[in-house]
């Protein structure tokens, strides 16, 4: 029998990592790698692997990545329009794990050729959502939410009539900040946000953690992968992050998904799906738990969920507009240019300018991206000069 051919997106990320490591099993044909910039790391992965293809996105980093494969045999590119022709070759399975609206274009590519693809690019659904779901209409692919949420969403909602969902819940760590205070969350430096409580995360996706903008992009991910309004999704706080996820029926039932925290499990379970496979993660001991807790959000300390909300609710451009406003926000805050409760502020503001844009097409959600971009810039500027 021929082997799974698989690709991944991302591959020096958090995601591709765990991707990797489950990967190295065997049992698959890697047919394509991609990262950013990380030559040294992606050859590794790639010699590993025996991947026959291993590109990045930045250019200048190729000769590094073609010195650290040589006399391997593996193919090395360069260039966004490698990263396109990586995510269009023909396989069966696809990591989507680069971070952020950068790769909505690789998505697409990847989608637009049908097989499964493994979605950990939430912002790709966020930003374009109805572009994303009719190209994997139109070419018959299977879309598999990787998120630790989305994908216990997943598991608890097979086989269910949408009639039967009377809501879902996403569950939230409450980040590096669930208890501190607004005095607190303002003088906070990025080596405090990025110091997640329970989940090993990138530095952009542990800042939108502390923040709960992270959670906020989840609400609409949410509301484009399953057949609920933006009044059936919840979020709670839920500190020991055993509960990754709820679905509540309308008889009262309630299915939830538990599991340790680490990211292979739902990675696994796309990989393997619509099978299971074995995977060597820790498992969750209920009775050394035990206690589960639930807590509703702050939207006071943190609007980020209010703004989220407001923008799935707009529709248009504002979840585009926010995605991008934020990730200019969390990069100058990384960058000690921005202070942490500026960020949404920034995002709010961006919001309040651009919103209204029209979207009915790739173009126009790049053009709404950009323009959003050079807003938050403006913004951020004099916030931080004031």
């Amino acid at each position: 029998m021929a082997l799974r051919t698989i690709t991944v997106l991302g591959a020096t990320g958090s995601i591709g990592r765990s991707t990797a490591a489950l990967l190295e099993g065997g049992g698959y044909a890697v047919e394509a790698l991609v990262a950013g910039r990380d030559a040294v790391a992606l050859a590794a992965q790639a010699r590993t692997l025996r991947a026959k293809l291993a590109v990045v996105a930045d250019e200048a980093a190729l000769p590094a990545l073609r010195d650290a494969l040589a006399g391997s045999g593996i193919e090395a590119a360069g260039g966004e329009n490698a990263v396109l022709e990586a995510a269009a070759r023909p396989v069966d399975w696809t990591m989507a794990a680069i971070v952020g609206a950068a790769g909505l274009a690789s998505t697409l590519a990847a989608l637009k050729r049908g097989g499964t693809l493994a979605l950990a690019n939430k912002e790709s659904l966020v930003c374009a959502g109805p572009i994303v779901l009719e190209a994997a209409r139109a070419s018959g692919a299977t879309l598999l939410p990787v998120d630790s949420e989305h994908n216990a969403i997943f598991q608890a909602m097979v086989g269910a009539a949408p009639d039967a969902i009377e809501k879902i819940v996403l569950t939230a760590s409450g980040g590096p900040f669930r208890n501190a205070s607004l005095a607190e969350m303002r003088a906070a430096t990025p080596e405090a946000a990025v110091k997640h409580p329970v989940w090993s995360m990138g530095a952009k996706i542990s800042v939108d953690s502390a923040s709960m903008f992270n959670k906020g992009l989840e609400m609409i991910e949410a509301a484009r992968l399953f057949p609920v309004t933006p009044d059936q999704i919840e979020v709670l706080i839920h500190p020991q992050s055993a509960v990754h996820g709820l679905v509540q029926y309308r008889d009262g039932s309630i299915l939830a998904q538990l599991g340790s925290p680490d990211m292979r499990t739902p990675i696994a379970h796309t990989l393997a799906w619509p099978a299971r496979m074995d995977v060597a993660v820790p498992r969750l001991d209920l009775a050394a738990l035990a206690r589960l807790e639930f807590f509703a959000p702050d939207t006071i300390r943190f609007p980020a969920l209010r703004l989220c909300r407001e923008a799935l609710v707009a529709g248009g451009a504002a979840p585009c507009v926010l995605n991008a406003a934020n990730e200019v926000a969390v990069a100058l805050f990384l960058a000690r240019k921005l202070g942490f409760l500026d960020i949404a502020a920034v995002v709010e503001e961006t919001l309040t300018e651009l919103s209204h844009l029209p979207v009915p097409d790739l173009p126009s959600v790049l053009a709404a991206d950009a323009a959003a971009r050079e807003s938050a810039t403006r913004i951020a500027a004099r916030r931080a000069a004031a």
